[in-house]
């Protein structure tokens, strides 16, 4: 397999669009390793991501999720950051500095269907914010911090692996 142009992948996108799943495959299949932020930020407090959430409000865990992502480093890792990343443009810098910042692009039609647990999922959103309103919020943020889009809707895993791949070569 040729060398990858590019030292990391960080994949950027709505609670449900598969960013721990496409994650998780892409790096098996390349043989780098797995950053899930969310999972990282549960490891630091040793409890779950919602726990987490409910301990320090939203502005807390926008901050302490931007602390986690500022703290990453290295190559040859696939980061699954937690949808709310870019939320803070000093974070989504760094991880520019890291690698490919990847939108993946998931339809809202369709994230509404994945995402089922929206209360106890760990979900930042401010009191009284569903979904839907998130989605609208965050769209222009995961535009304008991306280096490539991937409109998922509609693809198998598998194609949008393949589309990954790609991308890094």
């Amino acid at each position: 397999m040729k060398k990858s142009l590019h030292k990391n992948l960080i994949l950027l996108g709505m609670p449900g669009s598969g960013k721990s799943t496409l994650g998780k495959l892409l790096a098996e299949k390349l043989g780098w390793h797995l950053v899930d932020t969310d999972l990282l930020m549960e490891a630091n407090h040793d409890r779950p991501l919602q726990d987490i959430f409910d301990g320090l409000g939203y502005e807390g865990f926008c901050v302490e999720e931007e602390r986690t992502l500022i703290q990453l480093d290295g190559e040859q890792q696939i980061i699954s950051t937690g949808g709310s990343a870019i939320y803070s443009e000093s974070a989504m810098s760094h991880l520019g500095s890291l690698g490919l910042r990847i939108f993946l692009n998931l339809p809202l039609v369709d994230v509404l269907s994945r995402v089922t647990n929206f209360e106890k999922r760990g979900i930042a959103c401010r009191p009284g914010q569903d979904l839907a309103e998130l989605f609208k919020e965050r769209q222009p943020l995961y535009l304008r911090y991306a280096d490539h889009v991937i409109e998922t809707g509609g693809m198998s895993v598998e194609e949008q692996v393949h589309k990954l791949q790609e991308l890094l070569n």
